[in-house]
């Protein structure tokens, strides 16, 4: 194994898709074989928050910027305590990083963190394979695990796919730990960590809340010893179909009217929980520039409002977009469309104070124009204290 992508520009590499299209190119990072479900993210920006992101956990991401690795690595920006994906598929990395708080650059990073990756293929023309064929598991081999290529097909698909894949608690921390309000202390959240971001306690704190990020496996007596004001369920990979634990947890919290809000993985348990279904994406949603657009009908939401966000995910909630559903916890509604494909992106409970979005409010690479939902679940606790 190298150091740097420049000591491995030379070695050959292979990335083979389980349907037998291969693509050949270049080491990128770690030299060896890595696995996962092929994917591609359409942001230009933010790739250190991308890769230390654990909702990319047993992902082999695909950037289709082209050029990738500009600013470099530092250590202020990681979301998490270590990179995530499976595998790193880009087009043409940059040579030398230029950024001020840069201290090494992405290339060492991956090789530092064992994260194989590929080089100089064509990665247009593979992420319209997977428009059009949908995201499918992935191989990339290098160097000395280069096997014949029969075998690495064969090699591909005796892997897991996605689907049925509970990963949260692969993620998760083992232990509770508190991030202490900013300034005076208003309200006291159990956020139940799926696959948090490090970004997303920071913002509650910002707002007075003392986040207590707990467990994926966290009990209902968990989450009420802390006397919680609130309840969060973060982002984090995998299929909502496993996760009947968290289920049970937010059915627990709406039985007793505590204030929910749920971000991405937590919206998918939200839907789960009020009786909706979930399934696979063809391809899913990964990038910083999704439309959204609120169409909530309850008069303190602003209805038909666009906000551009940060999404990774690969399953969604199947639930009727054009009407209020009666649920056990009373009236329901989908509360925002992803506009390029209608796609339920939030939901909003209309008799208990509970809502939740697809996307990724906290987004630290940007766009921000969701960060009022942090302020829309403090008022949510505020009313409910009164």
């Amino acid at each position: 194994m190298t150091t740097s992508a420049r000591g491995t520009a030379k070695v050959p590499a292979v990335l083979v898709l389980e349907d037998g299209r291969t693509f050949r190119g270049r080491a990128y990072g770690a030299v060896g074989e890595t696995f996962g479900e092929a994917v591609f993210s359409t942001g230009m920006t933010g790739y250190q928050e991308t890769l230390t992101d654990p909702s990319y956990h047993r992902q082999v991401v695909v950037m289709t910027a082209p050029h990738v690795g500009n600013t470099g690595w530092n250590d202020e920006d990681d979301e998490s305590r270590r990179i995530w994906v499976s595998g790193y598929v880009v087009r043409d990395p940059a040579r030398v990083p230029s950024n001020w708080r840069a201290t090494r650059s992405l290339d060492e990073e991956l090789v530092g963190q064992g994260v194989v990756g590929i080089q100089g293929i064509d990665t247009r023309a593979l992420t319209r394979h997977l428009r059009e064929r949908g995201s499918m598991r992935v191989g990339i081999f290098s160097g000395d695990a280069l096997p014949a290529e029969g075998d690495m097909v064969e090699l591909v698909r005796q892997t897991p796919e996605m689907t049925g894949a509970g990963l949260a608690e692969q993620v998760t921390v083992e232990e509770t730990y508190v991030v202490p309000a900013v300034g005076e202390k208003k309200y006291t959240v159990a956020a139940i960590d799926l696959g948090i971001k490090a970004m997303t306690p920071h913002r509650m704190a910002e707002r007075g809340i003392e986040v207590h990020v707990m467990p994926a496996t966290a009990t209902v007596e968990d989450v009420y010893a802390v006397a919680p004001d609130g309840l969060f369920l973060s982002n984090g990979p995998g299929d909502p179909a496993t996760t009947d634990h968290q289920v049970g947890l937010v059915q627990a919290a709406l039985d007793r009217g505590t204030p929910f809000f749920g971000i991405c993985y937590g919206n998918q348990i939200l839907g789960r929980a009020l009786g909706f279904g979930t399934y696979k994406l063809k391809y899913g949603h990964r990038g910083i520039n999704q439309p959204v657009q609120e169409r909530s009908s309850a008069g303190t939401w602003t209805g038909g409002k666009v906000e551009i966000t940060a999404q990774n995910h690969g399953f969604a909630v199947d639930a009727p977009l054009d009407k209020a559903v009666d649920t056990p916890y009373g009236r329901a509604e989908v509360s925002h469309v992803g506009l390029n494909d209608n796609v339920v992106e939030g939901l909003r409970l209309l008799d208990k104070p509970a809502f939740s979005v697809q996307y990724h409010p906290e987004a630290a690479a940007g766009p921000h124009d969701a960060a009022y939902l942090f302020d829309r679940f403090v008022k949510l606790m505020e009313d409910q204290r009164a």
